[in-house]
């Protein structure tokens, strides 16, 4: 006879609401688990879309994430002739509002030119731009459909296609636009301001003013030795791959990656305190059978595997359920939630241990119970 299933059984409905309240603790952990990581792929999803090895910016800057940077547009054919160099393109990033279904629409607007690196990795409706002006690639969470149209700036641009999971750091959809329409987008003036950058004589002014050239490498070419040319031309400065990435997580989304951290785990240790308080008084409630168990001679091993029985019944039940519900509500949440299967196992296994130690508490009292209790009135 199991009697941690007898108690279990015995107490169904209470169990079971006590499984659903540590349920709901532990998926808010996993779901912070979730949106920290999340936090972290979104940052480094727009700089990995171009698939390029290296970045050329403005001197002494760390963009064109971290910093503001803006160089001409030509550099790209001197990047394009640097030995080892597979393809380069110009690139621009801007943050732009605009009216959609009587709402406010906030994009991270992307120029690139559609035969250079720089475009979205992949189109999963629709197709990819294929006009100089006027067309733009969507993200999917934009709410953007294709065929839609929407003004940016003075222009108006149809949807022609739509990709999926490309946002910026602050979770901002990204839209993909030629980059004449970016530049145009970017540095064009309304009337009446241009009439008076040309009466300042400030009018004549070159808009072919990139943020980054991104370049492609050939295969056996090595990204450090090209950054190493570029910036001998003192008036720019490179980046690789890594070091973007590593500019990304360390500067941008720093402090909030350490402040989402270090509230997950102040709610590992809640859930862990609950745990514990919750087994412990599962025990005192069952102090007089324990006596009454040890009063009829069941030895102590009995006792001890009916309450770590209860502990990890418990702990399993309500990380199942936590598990369960924010697998299937994730992807409603605002800004992605991104679990890993490696995730999962590790709350897993916090979740059996912290069962397990807690457990010794509810033991400790159950083997200093007098079995003469069981006899009292």
């Amino acid at each position: 006879m199991n009697l941690a299933y007898r108690d279990i059984r015995h107490n169904l409905g209470r169990f079971l609401l006590t499984c659903i309240g540590l349920g709901l603790l532990l998926g808010v952990v996993l779901a912070m688990i979730g949106i920290y990581r999340g936090l972290v792929v979104d940052a480094l999803t727009i700089a990995r879309a171009p698939a390029v090895d290296l970045w050329v910016v403005e001197t002494n800057t760390r963009g064109p994430f971290a910093e503001a940077s803006r160089i001409p547009g030509d550099v790209r054919e001197a990047i394009a002739r640097i030995s080892g160099v597979a393809a380069a393109g110009s690139i621009t990033y801007q943050t732009v509002e605009a009216e959609y279904k009587d709402t406010k629409l906030r994009l991270y607007v992307i120029g690139y030119e559609p035969t250079r690196p720089g475009g979205p990795p992949e189109i999963d409706e629709g197709r990819g731009i294929a006009r100089s002006h006027y067309e733009m690639v969507a993200d999917l969470s934009s709410g953007l459909d294709v065929g839609d149209r929407i003004q940016l700036g003075r222009s108006i641009f149809t949807v022609v296609g739509l990709t999926r999971n490309q946002v910026n750091s602050g979770g901002d959809p990204a839209v993909y636009i030629t980059l004449p329409d970016a530049q145009k987008l970017q540095f064009d003036l309304s009337p009446a301001a241009a009439r008076v950058q040309l009466a300042r004589g400030a009018g004549g002014a070159s808009r072919d003013t990139v943020n980054a050239v991104v370049a492609r490498l050939q295969p056996n070419a090595d990204p450090n030795a090209v950054a190493e040319t570029v910036l001998r031309w003192k008036h720019l400065a490179a980046l690789t791959q890594e070091a973007q990435e590593t500019i990304l997580t360390r500067s941008l989304v720093d402090r909030a990656r350490r402040q989402i951290g270090l509230f997950t785990s102040l709610l590992l240790v809640v859930s862990a305190v609950i745990i514990a308080l919750i087994i412990y008084t599962m025990t005192m409630e069952k102090l007089r059978q324990i006596a009454t168990l040890k009063l009829i001679g069941a030895p102590d091993r009995t006792i001890v595997g009916m309450i770590v029985q209860q502990a990890l019944a418990l702990g399993f039940i309500g990380f199942a359920i936590g598990a369960a519900l924010i697998v299937n509500i994730k992807d409603y949440f605002p800004r992605r939630v991104v679990l890993e299967p490696d995730n999962v196992v590790v709350l897993g296994a916090i979740v059996f241990a912290v069962c397990l130690l807690s457990s010794g508490l509810g033991v400790r009292a159950a083997l200093k119970v007098d079995p003469a209790t069981a006899l009292g009135g």
